[in-house]
């Protein structure tokens, strides 16, 4: 999945940006107040990182 796709689902879930790092972004689920980074300059995402980032989401 791309960057770009999974920001999509995230915000469409709910789940909102909290800062800027210098390699990834930091987002965070209100609903759980767990925060997670997201790698910004990648164009498709490894799929173990995936997988822990929609977790962290509450999304899996």
């Amino acid at each position: 999945m791309k960057t770009s796709e999974l920001i999509k689902l995230l915000k469409k879930h709910g789940v909102e940006f909290v800062a800027h790092g210098k390699k990834h972004d930091i987002y965070r689920n209100p609903k759980t107040g767990e925060t997670f980074p997201i790698p910004r300059h990648k164009d498709e995402i490894a799929k173990g990182t995936l997988n822990s980032i929609l977790k962290s989401a509450g999304l899996k």
